[in-house]
């Protein structure tokens, strides 16, 4: 589907004899945020063991013996989909290094602006990288350092680092959670009995049983040891830039982000988009999945029913390989299907969370018309996209965001609806905080919170707009 993809997925536990299983369990429910590659770092109080395969958690996991093989009472997990490096499993996490400082695994949710500048200086140093990973970089930094503890060495790696990171590590009797100043990425901690938890979505905290405790504070790194939780705080206070396509796209729906209900927001948005792009109309028709909650907002507020008219085929995997190019216009119909019986003879309301490159929106639009509907009004529960992501985002090049390129009106004719409508950056700040300022907007505004290289931004044909 023409989406934005999502990112990586973090867990880590502490103080557990099911540290692996609970992992394994933990990842399932992040699942979500990346379907390249899995894998699990466990502790035994001595050494760390760790297993990484390709493509979804059951797939790297479905033998038993695996699981068995990580012992120890801590683990960390990984969930991946490819920011920066290809996809391979040399780039899947966690990674593990041996070096002074002993054993440590790390898997990293984000993405750091400067991770080529840190590579070029580190490979003239001497460092010799396996991977094309940016998160490989901590690691060198981590090894060079000559500070006295791990924890030192840690902050040391990570105060150099700039950009997107949501980290767990672990060491033979350490697990370690960091979250950049700017709190781009979600990070939460929560209680098991006498366990420790920290993950990347409320999610996952669910499915185990375990009980929210709070969010993981920008600029922050706990040290869960036999002594408990320590809070340190080694960064410098910096402006909340929290990634606001969480709440739009990337997050389950019964997750709290950045102490928000993931469902509550998304069904404002669709109440707000109601207000500001009203139409007269017989049905509202999320496109599922990403669009169901705003669908139910825009009905309650617009007094129109919500059905489903458009059934998706969950038996479908991201990477389908279309047919021959003479066939290849059935792709959308495997994964989405029409209800005639709902869609015949009404003007539809279609509700999505956004249209990135318009080609699928195109394509529903018309396969709805096919299916009867007399008319057929898109409405987005996000701004325009006009802008690439560089916080651990996957989107395309600016030229390839239709937004970025066309008016609303040549985006409506384009993707053939009546009438198009996308819901404010106002409307989408307001619904989500209070403190407008605390959000990250780049892919709607243009205006990015953290410097990044001149060089990619011209390779992106990006206007650069610094946010102050």
């Amino acid at each position: 589907m023409d989406k934005l993809r999502e990112e990586c997925g973090v867990f880590g536990i502490y103080g557990h004899t099911e540290a692996a299983n609970l992992t394994y369990l933990g990842l399932y429910a992040l699942q979500h945020r990346g379907q390249e590659s899995a894998g699990i770092a466990s502790s035994d109080g001595v050494r760390l063991h760790v297993h990484k395969a390709m493509g979804h958690v059951a797939d790297g996991f479905k033998d038993r013996t695996l699981i068995e093989g990580l012992s120890g009472t801590s683990a960390i997990g990984h969930v991946r989909y490819s920011t920066a490096g290809v996809s391979g499993i040399v780039n899947a996490q966690p990674f593990l290094i041996d070096c002074a400082h002993g054993e440590i695994a790390i898997a990293h949710n984000g993405n750091l602006v400067n991770a080529q500048e840190l590579r070029d200086t580190l490979v003239a140093q001497g460092s010799i990288f396996q991977t094309t990973s940016d998160t490989e970089v901590l690691l060198h930094l981590y090894a060079r350092s000559r500070a006295g503890s791990p924890e030192a060495a840690l902050i040391e790696s990570v105060m150099q680092a700039q950009g997107a990171f949501s980290l767990v590590l672990l060491t033979k009797d350490r697990l370690f959670a960091v979250r950049d100043p700017h709190g781009f990425r979600p990070l939460t901690l929560g209680r098991l009995g006498d366990a420790w938890v920290v993950c990347s979505e409320t999610c996952a905290l669910d499915l185990i049983d375990a009980q929210w405790v709070r969010d993981v504070e920008p600029g922050e790194m706990l040290v869960i040891g036999p002594d408990g939780v320590q809070s340190l705080h080694p960064f410098p206070p910096a402006p909340r830039a929290h990634c606001i396509f969480e709440h739009v796209y990337f997050a389950r729906p019964d997750s709290y982000v950045f102490g928000r209900s993931v469902n509550e927001v998304r069904t404002e948005f669709g109440r707000r988009l109601a207000r500001e792009h009203p139409v007269p109309a017989d049905v509202v028709v999320p496109i599922p999945d990403s669009g169901v909650c705003a669908a139910t907002g825009f009905s309650a507020e617009s007094g129109l029913p919500v059905q489903f008219g458009l059934i998706r085929n969950h038996y479908v995997g991201r990477t389908f390989i279309e047919p021959h190019q003479s066939i290849r216009h059935f792709g959308v119909r495997v994964k989405l299907n029409p209800v005639r019986s709902i869609l015949e003879g009404r003007r539809v309301v279609l509700v999505d969370d956004s249209i990135v490159r318009g080609t699928t929106s195109r394509k529903i639009v018309k396969m709805v018309r096919n299916a009867g509907a007399t008319e057929v009004h898109m409405r987005i529960s996000c701004p325009p996209t006009i802008s690439p992501c560089f916080y651990g985002v996957d989107t395309p090049r600016r030229a390839d965001l239709i937004a970025a390129t066309h008016t609303i009106d040549e985006i409506r004719r384009y993707i053939g609806a009546d009438s198009l409508g996308y819901l404010s950056v106002d409307g989408l700040l307001e619904a989500v905080s209070s403190d407008r300022n605390s959000y990250c907007t780049s892919c709607y505004t243009g205006r990015y919170p953290v410097a990044f290289p001149r060089n990619e931004a011209a390779y992106l044909q990006l206007a650069l707009k610094l946010t102050e």
